[in-house]
């Protein structure tokens, strides 16, 4: 089970820490006194970065696989495209809290509307990937709703609105959290209490899934169930809590930490790792790999992309400097 959890959790963790990316961002421009109004224009406009971003990945990957892959492949439903939807979705979320909020009680009205957004997706997947299909709109369309595509049925392999947005509303509310004056004065128990918030979750969704009676007509644990959705959050905040323990007191404190590497050029990092991993430069053929092969490949893919990440944030904004360097004539030996 736990495999398989690890398996499908890299796009719930890219979602989580761009719901948290974006509470620290808007609270950084709310605390400026910027308007709801300038707020919103702000962080939608980066998600609306994002998702072009994800437009050009497909177009991308389009390219590199001239000659066999289908044109409809340009509208698949990819995680970049999902992490911008889910920026706009959540500037307009913000938007109308601070447009109606104001004093003490907004950071609350924040945390509840992100979490009861969450909530709210996660609920309503299961009759949105079966029953309340909205298979009236066109493909392109509905499979942002649903991940449909062109196939006539909802696919595992894409990122639709429902279930994943909910991972970045989770993260809001837990970044809007980790914000408050409270949190900031008592940050270790914050983050031990995340993380034992978090397997209070695993365990009571297991619990949930583990009930003889169902809410709803098709249930599909692994891919559209509100358990399993519950339990990856659990995961996330027990996660959220050991990068804090690494960084305050393990080996992250020493001066040099591979999570905060990687997460400086995470952009960049996926873009890459994409094509290593799952394209056509793939560095070891699909479908025919051990253990051993696999383990090794996986541990090579992180060093490779640990290296990338390291020579992208040392060599940012020196760039005409490299180009010299180049461009010099080799000095006699």
């Amino acid at each position: 089970m736990y495999s398989q959890l690890g398996g499908t959790f890299p796009a719930p963790l890219f979602l989580f820490l761009a719901g948290i990316s974006f509470a620290l961002v808007t609270e950084k421009l709310w605390k400026k006194n910027l308007s709801p109004a300038q707020i919103a224009r702000a962080t939608i406009r980066r998600g609306a970065e994002i998702f072009a971003f994800g437009l050009l990945f497909r177009l991308q990957e389009y390219l590199i696989a001239w000659g066999w892959a289908p044109l409809s492949d340009l509208l698949r439903v990819d995680i970049l495209n999902t992490i911008g939807l889910s920026m706009m979705i959540m500037g307009v979320v913000c938007w109308l809290v601070l447009s109606i909020s104001r004093g003490a009680s907004t950071r609350l009205r924040l945390v509840t509307a992100s979490a009861g957004t969450a909530a709210l997706i996660s609920v309503l997947t299961p009759p949105l990937w079966t029953s309340w299909r909205p298979d009236w709109l066109p493909w392109p369309l509905e499979s942002y709703i649903n991940g449909v595509h062109n196939l006539g049925t909802p696919q595992a392999g894409l990122f639709p609105i429902f279930p994943w947005t909910a991972f970045a509303f989770a993260g809001l509310a837990t970044g809007f959290i980790l914000q408050s004056e409270w949190a900031r004065k008592h940050e270790t128990s914050i983050f031990l209490s995340a993380g034992a918030t978090g397997l209070v979750l695993v365990e009571a969704a297991r619990w949930l899934d583990a009930q003889p009676l169902h809410l709803y007509a098709v249930y599909d644990y692994w891919h559209t169930s509100p358990s399993f959705f519950l339990i990856r959050v659990g995961m996330l905040l027990a996660i959220l809590t050991a990068s804090y323990a690494w960084c305050r007191w393990g080996a992250g404190s020493w001066g040099f930490s591979p999570l905060i590497q990687l997460g400086q050029a995470s952009l960049l990092v996926y873009w890459v790792h994409i094509e290593l991993v799952y394209g056509r430069f793939s560095i070891l053929p699909k479908h025919s790999q051990s253990i051993r092969t696999a383990t090794l490949g996986l541990l090579t893919i992180c060093l490779a992309m640990l290296m990338l990440a390291f020579l992208r944030t040392r060599l940012k904004g020196r760039g005409t400097e490299v180009l010299a360097w180049f461009r010099s004539p080799a000095r006699a030996t």
